[in-house]
């Protein structure tokens, strides 16, 4: 099977989708294949919090898809910060304002998918499940992909949001480099019966968690708690059901053991890849094939939303362009605004990072502030900030915002 298209997205996770519906508003051919079947498991909340500039670009793809999102996630209106069970920060915000899109929504990534999926196939686009790709030929003129039942497609340029282990980027010979850190989290959906208060609440050294870290985010049905591992810890048994019994109760109610949706880990990854782009300037990467970075600051899926624009940009004006030399420019552009984004969220992340595993004058800093909070409140709004790290850093939004 051979299918001349202007792109081929691989990978239908919220990223790729995103990817697909960029490039189909920019009235670009574009199909997807995706590795998994079209009834894969639910893969339980994973990245659950979206900015509103990712509102805002996906509202850009489909308009109104933005707004649809974010009526059926929650915002939450409140945040509270913990220091071995003493608060020492509270903020609550006012209700979302009728017009226009919220500041974020928190809902399942399994909710996402689900939202982009339809608005997918809405737009026609077609996305091909069970379908792991086998190679990727990239040359000066197209790429040609095929797949391990042996069907092919040709496109003149793809676009691999195939994950953290991507098969695309192996294949065009690209790594990425970085940090593993010697810790997990594991991550435990549980649905609210009835519906939790709707704040955010990060624990510094829960004490009932022997001083482990622990953030619980509210999102439409429920709340994600990430227990975050000391590095000594077996996290497989912490996520085990066994496990899972014996810690979730002291973070919420008894019977959240009952309402358990899903229970994942995952280390602390702080890695990006050597170039965005393949040497031919046919392949792309976005998303966690092209960047990993510590869970703080919904860094991940926001900046990879990104990524998708900026890469159907490069793409749209690679097409166009009059000449091989223009096309060759405005993706290897994608790779410079890109790059740099990543680099600057993984540095972000690592301040996080080494802010929650912290030295010893570090962890004196953090006790010394908890003291002083209940009558220095910029000692407890440094304490709410640092687990997430400096915004600034972030670049999670493509060059053209």
């Amino acid at each position: 099977m051979s299918e001349d298209l202007d792109a081929l997205v691989i990978g239908a996770g919220p990223v790729g989708l995103a990817a697909a519906l960029a490039l189909n508003a920019l009235r670009l051919r574009v199909a997807v294949l995706e590795a998994d079947p079209a009834d894969r498991p639910d893969r339980g909340s994973r990245a659950l919090y979206l900015h509103r500039d990712s509102l805002r670009l996906l509202d850009g793809f489909v308009p109104g898809l933005g707004g649809q999102i974010a009526d059926f996630g929650l915002l939450w209106r409140a945040r509270r910060t913990l220091y071995r069970g003493r608060q020492v920060y509270a903020e609550t915000f006012p209700r979302r304002k009728a017009n226009g899109l919220p500041p974020h929504t928190s809902l399942r990534q399994a909710d996402t998918e689900r939202f982009l999926r339809a608005a997918v196939t809405a737009a026609g686009v077609e996305i091909v499940w069970s379908a792991p790709v086998h190679s990727v030929s990239s040359t000066a003129g197209g790429v040609q992909v095929s797949t391990e039942d042996g069907r092919t497609w040709s496109a003149g340029h793809v676009l691999g949001a195939d994950g953290g282990r991507s098969t695309v980027r192996e294949a065009v010979g690209l790594a990425l480099d970085g940090e593993r850190s010697n810790a997990y989290h594991v991550v435990v959906d549980v649905a609210d019966e009835p519906a939790g208060p709707a704040e955010r609440v990060f624990h510094y050294r829960h004490p009932g968690l022997a001083g482990r870290h622990v953030l619980v985010v509210p999102f439409t049905g429920g709340r994600q708690v990430d227990l975050q591992c000391f590095p000594t810890d077996d996290p497989s048994a912490l996520a085990e059901p066994a496990g899972v019994r014996r810690w979730l109760p002291r973070v919420l109610d008894r019977a959240a053991v009952d309402r358990v949706m899903s229970v994942s880990t995952y280390p602390f990854l702080q890695r990006v890849t050597d170039r965005f782009v393949d040497g031919n300037h046919r392949v792309l990467l976005l998303g966690e094939a092209a960047h990993l970075f510590a869970p703080f600051g919904a860094r991940g899926l926001n900046s990879g939303i990104a990524d998708a624009d900026a890469a159907a940009v490069a793409v749209a004006v690679a097409t166009r362009a009059a000449s091989g030399d223009r096309a060759r420019a405005a993706v290897e552009e994608y790779h410079r605004v890109r790059s740099a984004a990543a680099h600057r969220n993984r540095a972000a992340a690592g301040a996080a990072l080494s802010h929650l595993r912290p030295s010893a004058w570090q962890r004196a800093r953090q006790e010394i502030a908890s003291v002083l909070a209940p009558v220095i409140g910029s000692c407890g709004s440094w304490l709410e900030r640092r687990p997430y790290g400096p915004r600034e850093l972030s670049g999670t939004l493509p060059s053209r915002y």
